[in-house]
C-alpha cells in the first residue's frame, strides 16, 4: 500500500506562479522546484494571462515532450490581500494525465494564494501531497491523491457526444487511431478543443495510452517540431491557421463545422471498406442506445476491434529471431480479403510494428 502511494505521489514534477499585476503585466513569479527557461516561457503562453482577447480560462492541461501541465486561473477580489495583483494563474507539472486531480489540487492552492498572499503554504501543501499523497486543511479543503483514478480521468470524456456530433464518420476517428495517424482538431474555444480530444483515445481503448494526447498546441516552432517527434498523435489547436499546415495532419477534424477530412497522403491508408462499415454501424448503434453508458460503448468498441486484430492473428508468425510477432504478407493475399480490408490490415500489422524489416 505504502509503496503504491509512493509511486502516486511521485508523478508531479512541480509547481509554479504566474501574476498578472494592476499595470497589465504578466510575470512568472514563483516555482519549485526549479523549471527549465523553454518550459517557463511554454507555460506562460498557455495560461490565459498573456491572451490579447482578455478571456478567461479557469482550467487548461496539455502536454509538452512527456510532461503534462494542468493551469487553473483566477481573477483575485477587492477583498484579497494580493492588492497589486488582478488575476493569477497556479501551474502543475506532473507525469500523468489526470485533469480532475490537478484541476481541485491547483483550486486548493489558489486558495491558499488568495488567503496568505505568498507562496510558502502553496509549497507546504505541494510537499505534503507529494510525499504523503495527502493535504489537508480546515478552510481550504483536503485533497487526496488516491481518490482520483487514472482510469476514471480516461473514462471521463464522453463518446456518445462525438458519435452524436459525427455519426459514422466516427469510424474515420477510430481507423485513424487504430493506424496510429496524426489526428489535429480545431475549435476556437479551448474547452470545446480540450473535452473533445481528451476522450478519442478511448477509442483505442486496448492501448490505453493517453501519450498521444496534446490536448493544447500552439501554432510555435518548438512545440511544432516536439510534437512531429511523435508517430501518431491526438493535437488540439484553437488557431483556424492549423488547416493550412497538411504537414501536421492525416486527420483534420473542424469541430465548428463537425466536418472530418482525410489529407490527400492518408487517403491510401485510410481507404474505407466493409470492415469499417461494419464497425461504424456498431460503434453509431452501442452510442445510440439511451440504455447504454459511455463505459459501456467503450466496451463494446473494444471488443469489436479485438475482433479486428483475432482476423490478424493467422496472418502473424514468430519473427526469425523469435522476438515478436510478424505478419506473413503472401498468407495475408492469399486470403483474397476486399482490398480495402486487405490494406486497412496491412497498414494496422504497420501502426503495431509486425512488419518484416
Amino acid at each position: 500500500m505504502a509503496a503504491a502511494q509512493a509511486a502516486d505521489t511521485q508523478l508531479m514534477l512541480g509547481v509554479g506562479l504566474i501574476e498578472k499585476d494592476t499595470n497589465g503585466e504578466v510575470l512568472w513569479v514563483w516555482c519549485y522546484p526549479s523549471t527549465t527557461a523553454t518550459l517557463r516561457s511554454l507555460l506562460l503562453r498557455k495560461c490565459c494571462l498573456t491572451d490579447e482577447n482578455k478571456l478567461l480560462h479557469p482550467f487548461v492541461f496539455g502536454q509538452y515532450r512527456r510532461t503534462w501541465f494542468y493551469i487553473t486561473t483566477i481573477e483575485v477580489p477587492d477583498s484579497s490581500v494580493l492588492k497589486k495583483v488582478t488575476h493569477f494563474s497556479i501551474v502543475l507539472t506532473a507525469k500523468d494525465f489526470n485533469p480532475e486531480k490537478y484541476a481541485a489540487f491547483t483550486r486548493i492552492l489558489c486558495r491558499m494564494y488568495l488567503k496568505h498572499g505568498s507562496p510558502v503554504k502553496m509549497m507546504e501543501s505541494y510537499i505534503a501531497v507529494l510525499t504523503k499523497g495527502i493535504c489537508q486543511s480546515e478552510e481550504n479543503g483536503s485533497f487526496l491523491s488516491k481518490d482520483f483514478d487514472a482510469r476514471k480521468a480516461y473514462l471521463a470524456g464522453s463518446i456518445k457526444d462525438i458519435v452524436s456530433q459525427f455519426g459514422m464518420e466516427t469510424v474515420i476517428l477510430h481507423t485513424a487511431l487504430m493506424l496510429k495517424k496524426r489526428i489535429v482538431v480545431y475549435h476556437p474555444k479551448i474547452e470545446a478543443v480540450q473535452e473533445f480530444t481528451r476522450t478519442l483515445p478511448a477509442l483505442v481503448w486496448h492501448r490505453q495510452d493517453w501519450t498521444i494526447l496534446h490536448s493544447y498546441v500552439h501554432l510555435n516552432a518548438d512545440e511544432l517540431e516536439a510534437l512531429q517527434m511523435c508517430t501518431g498523435y491526438i493535437a488540439g489547436f484553437v488557431d483556424l491557421e492549423v488547416s493550412n499546415r497538411p504537414d501536421l495532419y492525416d486527420v483534420f477534424v473542424n469541430l465548428v463545422e463537425s466536418e472530418i477530412t482525410i489529407a490527400p497522403l492518408a487517403k491510401e491508408a485510410m481507404a474505407m471498406g466493409k470492415l469499417h462499415k461494419e464497425m461504424g454501424q456498431l460503434i453509431v448503434q452501442s452510442a445510440e442506445d439511451p440504455e447504454k453508458s459511455d463505459s459501456q460503448v467503450i466496451q463494446d468498441i473494444a471488443l469489436k476491434t479485438r475482433e479486428i486484430f483475432t482476423n490478424l492473428a493467422p496472418f502473424s508468425e514468430v519473427s526469425a529471431d523469435g522476438e515478436k510477432r510478424v505478419l506473413n504478407l503472401e498468407a495475408l493475399k492469399q486470403k483474397r480479403f476486399p482490398p480495402a480490408t486487405e490494406n486497412f490490415l496491412y497498414h494496422l500489422a504497420a501502426a503495431e510494428q509486425m512488419l518484416k524489416i
